[in-house]
């Protein structure tokens, strides 16, 4: 899946009992006592199968007696392929709703004996026969099938059982025939509408979403990743509609039905694969394409305006060069014969690798120069190479359960930074994963509710828990370990390893350890490649336990040591046991000041190395942060390292004057290092002018901002990162001549915004005068915007909070007009920044309106509230009030982590730990007692920034003072 879910903040309250007053409170009472053991059982779903507190559970769970009630399929059935009919109706029924139909056909081969058929359906209504008779069964070959005795739908695991009269004969194919109705609805899940206005009339789209357990929702199928079959597909459409599938069409024609005319849709059979990969869209969008290359047809489908207006070109000019990098990365053809790409007014992820019909928001494929920013152009060009790198890397070759998605995602991450570098190569892509990738994992790990990258299959079983691993971990997490086997292999080694993996398992599944195998027999043929033990010993301490170390060196002894890094060391009794005992294979490269370089693996807990040891050179370690770990050092070394910083910072390398920013500010945070040896790497930033050093700065800065907004440090904060951002204000007014042009260099282009943001925020003078000139001209021209595209969210957002009612409506009319999804995503944000209490409560109730604010945005715009000093409790208030309807009618129980996290993250006092320990109760006293992860996230994180505030308040309060002496 793409990105999207996982680069933007994206849930939910309350659900009563509907039982008698003495069984609530028997429920609760045992609830109660069960959450207080996190690994134990603490409920029971309707099928009596017993869930847990903890979504990775650390033993293996009971095993029920009837294959029916355990969320796995059983072993005994085959599929080998299906055909299948679909018909959306894109206007309501009599009852005002949206349906489609079905019918579908699977040809499985028996494996083992077995007198049951049972095959996942979920929200499906069956019309065949009767009500005891759902499907039939025919074999094939000449082969008798038993007859049915009983079919019936458990719906808590999501299958359709078939009892047999007799068992399947081992060997031997059936052909088991369903016809079905659902509901198209708005879930964004499934098979799903999309709306959209064109011309003042509302169109339709049918679409779909089958990642991960949606296939199910559709049609009846062995919807699990390993199930893999060849489908043919056929759509059934109203006239005026195109419709799209995995395969190339083979051709349309109109037929009667019921006295309607309709247009019959046939496709040519996918190639074998998973469930979730499917997909199909009816819709009125026309597409551009390019001359077929290498017998691949390229095409870019969207809304007729857009494609129109030229948004969809940029996409189209990068896609084929993007796969004509794979095909010589992996040196494997692509094997399609076409590549359809399709933006969708609402869709919940940020893209969806379907072999060969990728589905995406609008925000991640359409590109409009006039208005889109550089971070939009680049969002596009990596969802893009995201995606297509799944073509290999996922759809090809195949995880083999939900354990191992890590696989797939952090795979297709760390491979879209290297595929966009070669699609812009001036743009110093592989820099800025350190920042937007690296860093983001290394916060998600640090905490004890992390988990390793590679679970326990057994510990992955429900949608929930399946649902849960599209986080941080998986995919930043993923793609910097990548990153890192990659760096120690090299990169010819990893991408021959690569090759030799996906050609042995093509159209098949596979697991980790296959992947560590082929790397293992290329590294074994070069002589040249020395490494301390096998990938898989190195490896396996990486992904199969949570977090990373610290590396600490000490260049008086010489001494380097590791332990695990959690942001709140006392939590240290909190998390899961480990077989590696949180140790770690380091490939530690580092430099002195004199230019010396070296590596040195630690494969131990401490290790002397005598190049480390020296009394006048700073010691820099994790050049350009390859590695996936912090470093700390002697109190000595980091002062040397502030004077050359001090002196020349640009001795240093960019990557790392940027680590050590970030690594002493966590450091701090986890109590490694004082805070205000933290907060002393930013002294020199008055001479720093470079992008990723200052995002460092600023990102770790906004903690203290986020901290402190509501006590008298702000105003010292304030102040102190005034002088700091001054300078770099000055030097963009200087270099775009008054603000009137662009930086020339690409980075720049990122820190003017970062210099305006920070400047606007700190009070530097002429910087609300600016974005607010900016805004007014707008409002009196709409047709002719004058701010330049890079800037307008700075802009939106600091015009709004220093204007009143007028600069509001205004952002909302043009929110509202928008047919562009980033210029609205821009304004969806500056809308949440004003200070006025009534509109940001005004604001969260459009949230409640699908016809105001996209279901797929509501998540981004209450976060977004939240992020306002004054919108926090506002939002937090609207979640614990709306959380039931937000989770019940969206479908995003996935996504109530970032919600929660979003909403909850300036949480720092006892009086908020005990609103979060009382949702936590709400929580689990529901049916959607599973959320409850997320909540203890936010405790976990709430602990940490009360313990933080109330140890270091005062000691960055004196260095501030100190510093405006």
């Amino acid at each position: 899946m793409g990105k999207g879910y996982i680069s933007k903040p994206i849930g939910f309250v309350l659900l009563g009992l509907s039982v008698g007053a003495v069984l609530t409170i028997l429920a609760l009472s045992v609830l109660y006592a069960q959450e207080k053991r996190k690994n134990e059982v603490n409920s029971i779903d309707e099928n009596g199968v017993e869930m847990t507190t903890n979504p990775y559970s650390t033993s293996e769970p009971p095993k029920n007696s009837e294959p029916w009630d355990k969320y796995r399929l059983p072993d005994s059935l085959r599929p080998e392929y299906y055909n299948v009919t679909l018909w959306p109706r894109l206007v309501t029924d009599k009852h005002g709703m949206y349906i489609f139909t079905g019918k579908s056909g699977v040809a499985f081969k028996c494996a083992k004996e077995t007198n049951l058929i049972i095959i996942h359906s979920n929200k499906l209504n069956f019309t065949l026969t009767s009500e005891t008779h759902h499907a039939k069964l025919t074999g094939s070959g000449g082969t008798s099938a038993p007859a049915i005795l009983k079919t019936w739908f458990q719906t808590g695991t999501q299958f359709m059982v078939i009892h047999l009269k007799e068992k399947l004969q081992v060997g031997k194919s059936y052909w088991l025939y369903t016809e079905f109705r659902g509901e198209l609805s708005d879930d964004l899940g499934g098979f799903y509408r999309s709306e959209y206005v064109e011309n003042g009339v509302k169109k339709v789209v049918a679409t779909t979403q089958m990642e991960p357990t949606s296939a199910r929702k559709t049609f009846p199928c062995f919807d699990e990743p390993s199930m893999k079959a060849v489908f043919h597909l056929t759509l059934l459409h109203p006239p005026g509609t195109v419709a799209l599938a995995n395969g190339m069409e083979l051709g349309t024609e109109s037929i009667t039905i019921d006295n309607q005319e309709v247009l019959l849709t046939r496709f040519e059979p996918t190639e074998k694969m998973s469930t979730y990969l499917l997909a199909f869209v009816v819709s009125e969008f026309i597409n551009i394409q390019s001359p077929p290359e290498d017998n691949v047809l390229i095409r870019i489908w969207g809304r007729r305006e857009a494609i129109e207006n030229g948004h969809g070109d940029y996409a189209l000019n990068v896609t084929f060069p993007i796969l004509k990098y794979y095909e010589n990365y992996y040196n494997i053809t692509y094997p399609l014969p076409k590549s359809d790409q399709i933006a969708l007014p609402d869709f919940a992820a940020g893209a969806m690798e379907n072999w060969g019909l990728v589905t995406y928001r609008e925000m991640s494929l359409f590109y409009d120069p006039k208005v889109s920013s550089n971070k939009d152009k680049e969002w596009v060009v990596t969802v893009i190479t995201h995606e297509l790198a799944h073509m290999w890397f996922g759809n090809l070759v195949t995880m083999r359960w939900w354990n191992d998605l890590w696989l797939n995602e952090g795979f297709a991450s760390f491979v879209s930074v290297l595929g966009a570098d070669y699609a812009e190569p001036t743009w110093n892509i592989k820099d800025l994963m350190v920042q937007q990738q690296v860093h983001s994992a290394f916060e998600a790990d640090a905490l004890v509710s992390s988990h390793p990258l590679s679970l326990r299959e057994y510990d992955v079983i429900t949608p929930d828990q399946i649902n849960m691993l599209f986080d941080d971990i998986t995919y930043n997490k993923g793609a910097a370990i990548l990153r890192m086997l990659s760096e120690f292999l090299s990169e010819p080694v990893f991408a021959k390893g690569l090759h030799n993996y996906l050609k042995e398992n093509a159209y098949n599944n596979t697991v980790y350890t296959d992947l560590w195998k082929k790397l293992q027999e290329v590294v074994d043929a070069d002589s040249s490649i020395q490494l301390p033990a096998s990938i898989n010993e190195i490896m396996n301490r990486w992904i199969l336990q949570m977090g990373f170390p610290v590396v600490t060196i000490d260049t008086q002894t010489g001494s380097i040591s590791q332990q695990h890094f959690l942001i709140d060391p006392e939590a240290v009794d909190s998390i899961m046991t480990s077989d590696y005992n949180y140790e770690w294979f380091v490939p530690i490269t580092w430099m002195k000041s004199g230019s010396n370089m070296g590596q040195h693996w630690l494969l131990t807990k401490t290790a002397s190395h005598e190049s480390m040891k020296t009394d006048t050179d700073w010691v820099l370690a994790n050049l350009n942060v390859t590695g996936f770990y912090r470093v700390n050092y002697d109190s000595h070394n980091w002062e040397r390292l502030f004077t050359q910083l001090t002196s020349d910072h640009t001795v240093i390398s960019v990557l790392n004057r940027g680590q050590i920013i970030d690594d002493a500010f966590n450091l701090a945070r986890a109590e490694i290092i004082n805070i205000t040896l933290a907060l002393g790497t930013t002294k020199y930033l008055s001479e720093e002018k470079e992008y990723i050093p200052w995002e460092a700065a600023i990102r770790n800065m906004d903690n203290f901002f986020l901290m402190f907004d509501r006590s008298e440090v702000y105003g010292l904060l304030q102040t102190y990162m005034r002088r700091k951002v001054q300078p770099l204000f000055d030097h963009f007014k200087v270099i775009t001549s008054n603000w009137t042009q662009k930086p020339t260099r690409y980075m720049d282009q990122h820190n003017q915004l970062n210099a305006i943001s920070m400047a606007c925020k700190t009070g530097v003078k002429g910087c609300s005068e600016l974005t607010g000139m900016w805004y007014r001209q707008w409002m009196k021209n709409p047709d002719s915007s004058p701010i330049p595209p890079n800037l307008k969210s700075t802009v939106y957002c600091n015009a709004i909070a220093a204007g009143g009612l007028e600069e509001w409506n205004f952002g909302w009319k043009m929110f509202k007009n928008s047919t562009i999804a980033a210029e609205a995503e821009k304004l969806l944000f500056g809308l949440s920044c004003t200070k006025e209490p009534w509109l940001l409560t005004r604001y969260l109730e459009y949230t409640t309106d699908p016809n105001l604010i996209r279901k797929q945005d509501v998540i981004f715009a209450i976060v977004y509230v939240a992020g306002n000093v004054i919108g926090q409790p506002l939002a937090w208030d609207f979640v614990r009030a709306k959380w039931e309807y937000i989770i019940k009618d969206y479908d995003t129980r996935s996504l109530f982590e970032s919600l929660i996290h979003g909403v909850t993250k300036k949480f720092s006092t006892e009086f908020e730990l005990q609103q979060l320990q009382r949702f936590k109760e709400d929580i689990a006293a529901s049916s959607f007692n599973t959320a409850s992860y997320a909540v203890e996230q936010a405790i976990e994180q709430t602990k940490a920034n009360f313990k933080w505030v109330s140890e270091n308040k005062a000691h960055v309060k004196n260095w501030l003072i100190e510093q405006s002496v």
